[in-house]
C-alpha cells in the first residue's frame, strides 16, 4: 500500500474538459446583417475572480495591452466519491501489454470520483454571451461524454459523462457611465471520471501447467497412483513455420489430400491451413489424412498452393508463445 504510481487522470480530465471549449467564436454584423468580425473567444485556467480582479485594475479594454471581452475561464473545484458506481474494490483485471507483444498487465477495478468544474463566460455586451451560451448547451443533454485515455501504460479509455448541472446569469454593472460593465454566465458541470490504482506486470501470473494427483489409502498411509498434468497448447501457428503447401484444391468435407512435401509433416501433430486447425492422422507418400476444425477452429475450403504451418514444429514452440487473448487448447500427460 502506498507505492507511488501516478497515472495524471485528474490532469487528463482537467485538459480534456478544457478542450471542449478552445474553439468558440463571436460573430458581430452590421445592420445588414454582414459580417464584420469573428472573434476567437480566449479560454484560460483559473478562478472567475482572478480575472475580474483584473478587469477593474485595467478597465480601458480599448488598449492593446488590457485584457479584452469576451472571455471564458475554468476552474476545477471539488473531487467526490460517487457511490452509485461502486465495484468491486478487490477485483483485478489483465490486459495485454501494448509495448510487449507476450506480456500482461494488470490493475485493480478503478474508484469512481466526481469531478466539478465552473465555466465562466465574461462579456461586456449580452448578444456576445448569447452566442457563446447556444454555441454549448445543444451539446449538453444533459451530459456529453468525453473518451479519455486514463491510463497510458495499458491504453485504459473510459468514456467520461461530463453533466452540466446548472446555469446562473449575474451583472456586475453598478456605477457611473465610466464604469466598465461585465456580464457573467456562470456554468457548473461535473464529470464522472474513474481514478485507477497502480499497474503492474502480471506476465509471471499466467497458468503455464497445471497438475492434479490421485491418492488411495487412509489416515495412516497415503499411496499416489497417478498424476494427471496439463498445459497450454497452441492452436494456431504463431512462428511462421511453412512446412509446405497444399498440391489440390480441398472442400469442407474432404480429410484426405495431397501435399508437395508429405515428409515435411509430422503424424499425430497439428497443423494450421487458413486458420483452420487440423490432426495429421496417417501419413502416405504425400498424402496425408487429417481431422478437420479441431479446438473450435472453423472448417472452410482451401485451394491448390495454400500454405500449410506446422504448429510446435520449431524449437520455439507455439505453445511457448501463446499471446494474451488468444484461444488455446489443452495437452495432458498421465504418470
Amino acid at each position: 500500500m502506498f507505492e507511488y504510481f501516478y497515472n495524471e487522470i485528474l490532469r487528463k480530465t482537467i485538459i480534456s474538459f478544457g478542450t471542449l471549449f478552445n474553439s468558440l467564436e463571436i460573430q458581430h454584423q452590421d445592420s445588414s446583417d454582414n459580417t464584420t468580425s469573428i472573434v476567437r473567444v480566449p479560454l484560460a485556467y483559473g478562478p472567475t475572480q482572478k480575472f475580474l480582479a483584473r478587469l477593474e485594475q485595467s478597465p480601458d479594454l480599448s488598449k492593446g495591452t488590457a485584457m479584452t471581452l469576451p472571455r471564458m475561464s475554468f476552474e476545477f473545484i471539488g473531487l467526490t466519491y460517487d457511490q452509485s458506481r461502486k465495484v468491486t474494490t478487490t477485483q483485478q483485471f489483465t490486459v495485454k501489454d501494448p509495448d510487449n507483444d507476450t506480456g500482461v498487465k494488470k490493475a485493480y477495478m478503478p474508484v469512481p470520483y466526481n469531478m466539478q468544474f465552473e465555466l465562466s463566460i465574461m462579456s461586456k455586451l449580452n448578444d456576445d454571451a448569447l452566442q457563446i451560451v447556444e454555441q454549448i448547451l445543444p451539446y449538453f443533454q444533459p451530459q456529453y461524454n468525453l473518451t479519455v485515455n486514463l491510463v497510458g501504460p495499458i491504453s485504459e479509455k473510459r468514456d467520461i459523462p461530463v453533466v452540466l448541472e446548472n446555469i446562473t446569469m449575474q451583472d456586475d454593472y453598478e456605477g457611473d457611465f465610466s464604469t466598465r460593465r461585465v456580464l457573467l454566465y456562470t456554468l457548473r458541470f461535473t464529470a464522472k471520471t474513474y481514478l485507477f490504482g497502480p499497474v503492474s506486470s502480471a506476465t509471471s501470473d499466467i497458468i503455464k501447467r497445471s497438475s492434479v494427483s490421485y491418492y488411495s489409502g487412509d489416515s495412516k498411509s497415503t499411496v499416489r497412483d497417478l498424476t494427471y498434468s496439463v498445459k497450454p497448447r497452441a492452436i494456431k501457428d504463431y512462428t511462421g513455420d511453412v512446412v509446405t503447401n497444399l498440391s489440390e484444391d480441398i472442400d469442407t468435407s474432404t480429410t484426405a489430400f495431397n501435399v508437395d512435401k508429405g515428409s515435411s509433416v509430422t503424424l499425430k501433430k497439428y497443423i494450421e491451413i487458413g486458420g483452420e486447425e487440423m490432426f495429421v492422422t496417417k501419413i502416405s507418400g504425400n498424402k496425408i489424412t487429417v481431422e478437420r476444425g479441431k479446438d473450435g477452429t472453423t472448417v472452410a475450403s482451401h485451394i491448390r498452393g495454400a500454405e500449410i504451418k506446422g504448429i510446435d514444429y520449431t524449437a520455439t514452440e507455439d505453445s511457448d508463445i501463446i499471446e494474451f487473448g488468444d484461444d488455446f487448447g489443452f495437452t495432458g500427460t498421465i504418470s
